[in-house]
């Protein structure tokens, strides 16, 4: 698939930040920038999104890659999995994220986490009350608040990747473990 909006070209010292920061300039950036103030809110979000606590940043890390794997995204998939190389995270678990279901690595915790970040994916949405409450007597309900509005953080972006035709950028390469497709 090729971009559906070309690449504009970002301002210097973004542009220099990013590299340093993630080895590339990460393309959803290069087509947002086409409208800097969508791109830097977006910017903005995804640096307070990524501050918040109270959730396990594994659950969070497995759960955007099963979000990405539902919708289609390779972008998020990609970074993702490059994030759970660099968060130390079980990399065999990280490229078995897509097909979790066939995968015995996962425990009970991760599994819900993963129906989970599915069911809000769903069009409409197939959250039950009884995956919530085991999600929220296990992990509390300010960390099932923050995994949830993750969640619907990672839907918006993973199906704006897709709409604009963004795709994997191979920041993945450097990951051991190739990632399940």
């Amino acid at each position: 698939m090729a971009l559906r909006v070309p690449k504009a070209e970002l301002p210097a010292e973004l542009s220099e930040n990013m590299a340093r920061q993630f080895g590339a300039v990460p393309e959803p950036v290069e087509v947002a920038w086409h409208n800097p103030k969508v791109a830097q809110a977006s910017l903005d979000l995804s640096a307070k999104v990524a501050a918040w606590d109270a959730a396990d940043a594994s659950l969070k890390t497995f759960a955007h890659m099963a979000v990405a794997a539902k919708i289609g995204c390779s972008w998020c998939l990609d970074a993702n999995y490059f994030q759970a190389l660099n968060q130390d995270l079980d990399m065999t678990k990280a490229s078995q994220v897509p097909r979790w279901r066939d995968c015995e690595a996962f425990t009970p915790l991760e599994r819900d986490v993963l129906e989970y970040a599915e069911a809000m994916t769903d069009t409409p949405p197939t959250v039950t009350d009884e995956l919530s409450a085991r999600l929220r007597d296990r992990l509390g309900p300010a960390a099932l608040v923050e995994l949830t509005a993750y969640i619907a953080f990672a839907d918006m972006g993973s199906r704006n990747n897709v709409a604009l035709g963004v795709t994997s950028q191979g920041f993945s390469d450097a990951c051991e473990i190739p990632l399940t497709a």
